[in-house]
């Protein structure tokens, strides 16, 4: 295997650590490096190769979870570049955007029925849709990571509350 573990998660797939990504080209690495890496292949092998190959798999599916998903590329990005997430400490978001969430928090606790929920999970598909475009160009256009760690966490409420809407929509189909 070629591989260094000090690569970030671009280069051990090969990728220009970029927002917009070649997902079929992500795909196809994950794949190979799998196949290189993984513990069945080293069955044979001595306990410390053994060991390599596990941590080397470990290592690659983690890298492969975040790429593929947008907002935790995003966010290695952010980290890459000097920009933290830090969600954890950094709560600050504008006024605008907290008025959404409370009102869309009052929705959800007032909804009625599978419709209004539908209907409250189509806008939230719309912003994060938005966002991720948002995301895109704040990333790969402007560069401006203090400005996409913000989206960033932005994203990570919608997200969230995407996840609630979609929780009280199973519960009524139970």
């Amino acid at each position: 295997m070629n591989l260094h573990l000090q690569s970030n998660d671009f280069e051990l797939f090969g990728l220009a650590p970029r927002f917009e990504i070649d997902r079929a080209a992500l795909d196809e690495r994950w794949k190979l490096l799998q196949r290189e890496a993984h513990p069945d292949r080293f069955t044979t092998a001595d306990a410390q190769a053994q060991r390599q190959a596990m941590q080397w798999s470990v290592r690659i599916n983690e890298a492969y979870q975040r790429l593929k998903n947008p907002l935790h590329r995003a966010a290695y990005l952010c980290e890459l570049n000097g920009s933290p997430i830090g969600a954890e400490v950094n709560t600050a978001m504008p006024a605008d955007f907290l008025m959404q969430q409370m009102q869309w928090r009052e929705e959800l606790d007032e909804a009625s029925g599978l419709p209004d929920l539908e209907r409250m999970a189509d806008e939230v598909a719309a912003m994060r849709r938005s966002m991720l475009q948002g995301l895109q160009t704040t990333a790969d256009e402007r560069q401006d990571w203090p400005a996409l760690a913000a989206q960033v966490r932005a994203l990570m409420f919608v997200e969230r509350f995407a996840s609630d809407v979609e929780n009280r929509i199973e519960l009524l189909g139970q």
